[in-house]
């Protein structure tokens, strides 16, 4: 049985990648670090639906890259890793400071590329190995008022074109796919509902991303027909920014 970790499992995107991952069959490690009862309502009710399958919460600061080993020694066999876990700041970059920028890094590159390094293995012996990055559009064309965050998406797109190349005779695929913008929680909280509009009329598919949509190119990428596609940035935002 395929075995996957989703970190940030929690998030709007992280619990829909995680719902049609179940229902394709897989067990799943769930990583949150806050938010411990969405995951673990999720467990439950995967549990009910999915017997056969296993469905572990895993809790972990991103922001702590020093201490991976005690995730990783909760993992046995392992086929695929999503990194859905996100963050970000809204304001002029030089309003920006260091414990933001380091908090940025470390979420969005520096744990997961430590993750990596100790569960490549495990990814190796699958024989498939699936390495998925959720990005983001910023990460290709930049945004305003949120720079750090648009150069750390951009160097895991860098990082994704490098790495799949070292991994990819071990079987291993490593991808990014980019939302453009997408409904979800972190948005909505951020944003009015007039500034939002304004992005809704730019779109040309006219509408926000639903995670539904994201999660689709996700599972997508962990097909073992998918085998040849690796090192790039998949780009969804319904013709946004493109």
């Amino acid at each position: 049985m395929r075995a996957a970790l989703i970190i940030g499992a929690s998030g709007d995107i992280g619990q829909a990648v995680a719902t049609k991952m179940a229902a394709d069959g897989w067990s799943l490690y769930l990583h949150y670090y806050r938010h411990e009862k969405i995951v673990t309502d999720q467990v439950k009710t995967f549990q009910v639906a999915y017997p056969h399958q296993d469905f572990i919460p895993l809790q972990y600061d991103l922001t702590d890259d020093q201490h991976l080993d005690e995730l990783t020694a909760q993992l046995f066999s392992l086929d695929a890793v999503i990194f859905a876990a996100g963050m970000t700041y809204y304001h002029l970059f030089k309003e920006t400071t260091v414990p933001e920028m380091t908090a940025l890094m470390r979420v969005h590159l520096l744990t997961p590329m430590v993750l990596l390094t100790k569960v490549e293995h495990k990814l190796a012996q699958s024989g498939h190995g699936r390495v998925i990055f959720i990005g983001s559009v910023y990460g290709g064309t930049g945004s305003a008022m949120e720079v750090a965050y648009s150069t750390v998406k951009g160097a895991q797109s860098a990082f994704v074109k490098a790495y799949a190349q070292e991994v990819a005779s071990l079987g291993i695929t490593v991808n990014v796919v980019a939302p453009g913008a997408v409904s979800t929680k972190m948005n909505t909280q951020m944003f009015d509902q007039s500034s939002l509009a304004k992005v809704r009329a730019e779109i040309p598919a006219a509408r926000f991303a639903t995670p539904q949509d994201i999660s689709y190119y996700v599972t997508m990428l962990t097909a073992k027909d998918a085998a040849y596609l690796t090192g790039q940035t998949l780009y969804v935002t319904g013709g946004w920014r493109i």
